[in-house]
């Protein structure tokens, strides 16, 4: 609240809606999650209401900047405004809207007015609300014209049963549906550009997820894994808070390395990964492993290989950038901010022991032959038992615990 303007923040939750009579428990999880993002910021109380959900906040100093800029990163929401709450009288809505709107229409050069009217009592009708309220403005800011078709600016008047709102328009939102309302996946985040993304894809439909890395010291180092840190928390700015398993994979990577077939090193390492993978699922009650993979990207991405990693699996696998060129995955990694992070030259245990001739087409059958070349169970068993734990959300981190899996 600044010179004694109230403000609130208007959601519409779009997808939500299409849920019937299951509409009312997703807009549950979807209040939890917008309690749980604003809650560092100060008090604030949410209300439900034709069809809009109303965040205001109890007590002064609640940082609204902060507030939106998050409100902006939950999945669920379609679009919202930020305005100014008025009593319901034209008096009260040009004392409190002329001054409101100042940052927004200062920089503006046209403007038009669009008026919302469900109380039908209140005493002016839709095109009298937005022509008075117009002249208004444009007494309070000379160099403004009216542009119906394509303003700068739409300002926007709400007359509803309990009170009058005025904004500078909507602001889309992440959309998507309520984390938590489509259940739990693990997630495999390599420091690579690829999977940051896919785990944002599948949050968004609504998935809760925990994350998995793998390291092989020596031969990586700590700044990769503070750089695979670092994309969980920067996942975690939509995704919420991330249960992060850090897995020691150096011992099996050597046993791969000194006992398989070069050529199949990497659909071995994998189908490896993919156990340890399940472990912790099993252990987060997650139901499907997502990766980012994307069909012949790589010699390990084609899809005899696919095949060849899946069928360790005893949970789906999602990979929802599967059918994504390149471009595509880094267009939409700039957008979530971990583009620059998965650039940084610190490289994953991917990239060790990595054959210089992969096979491309391998069969089902080569592959088991060769990983019963050795028992890789008690190596298999010890990874989950020095595997480490932290839970991860934006701006902090837990101290990682031992946890065996």
């Amino acid at each position: 609240m600044e010179n004694g303007l109230q403000e609130i923040i208007l959601i519409k939750t779009g997808e939500i809606a299409l849920k019937g009579l299951n509409k009312g428990s997703f807009e549950m999880v979807l209040v939890k999650n917008i309690k749980r993002r604003l809650k560092a910021l100060g008090s604030f109380e949410i209300t439900k209401a034709q069809s809009t959900l109303y965040i205001k906040s109890r007590e002064n100093g609640c940082d609204m900047e902060e507030a939106v800029a998050r409100i902006a990163n939950i999945f669920g929401i379609a679009a919202f405004s930020r305005a100014v709450v008025c009593e319901k009288d034209f008096a009260d809505i040009c004392r409190k809207g002329v001054p409101y709107l100042r940052g927004a229409l200062k920089a503006a050069q046209t403007f038009k007015v669009v008026a919302k009217r469900s109380d039908k009592s209140f005493a002016m009708n839709s095109p009298q609300i937005c022509t008075e309220f117009g002249a208004v403005l444009l007494e309070a800011y000379p160099h403004l014209r009216v542009d119906v078709n394509h303003p700068d600016v739409t300002v926007v008047v709400e007359i509803r049963d309990f009170g009058a709102y005025i904004h500078a328009g909507r602001i889309q939102g992440a959309g998507g549906m309520p984390i938590g309302t489509s259940g739990k996946a693990m997630l495999l985040l390599s420091g690579g550009i690829d999977s940051p993304v896919a785990g944002y894809m599948m949050a968004k439909r609504g998935l809760e997820l925990s994350a998995v890395h793998f390291v092989s010291p020596p031969y990586t180092s700590p700044r990769a894994l503070l750089k695979v840190e670092e994309l969980c928390e920067a996942m975690s700015r939509y995704c919420g808070r991330i249960r992060f398993y850090c897995v020691p994979f150096t011992e099996i990577q050597e046993a791969i390395r000194d006992h398989c077939p070069s050529d199949l090193f990497t659909i071995i390492m994998r189908r490896m990964m993919y156990r340890l993978a399940q472990r912790a699922a099993s252990r987060e009650e997650a139901l499907a492993l997502c990766t980012g993979e994307s069909v012949a990207q790589v010699a390990s991405q084609t899809l005899s290989a696919i095949v060849c990693t899946d069928a360790v699996c005893e949970m789906p696998v999602f990979r929802p950038v599967i059918g994504m060129d390149k471009t595509e995955i880094v267009d939409l990694a700039r957008k979530i901010g971990t583009f620059e992070i998965s650039i940084q030259p610190y490289e994953d245990c991917c990239t060790v022991f990595t054959p210089k001739h992969p096979k491309t087409r391998p069969t089902l059958v080569e592959v088991e032959q060769a990983e019963s070349a050795f028992d890789f169970g008690p190596l298999l068993e010890k990874a989950v038992a020095e595997t480490t734990v932290k839970t991860i959300s934006f701006g902090q981190a837990e101290p990682a615990v031992s946890s065996r899996m």
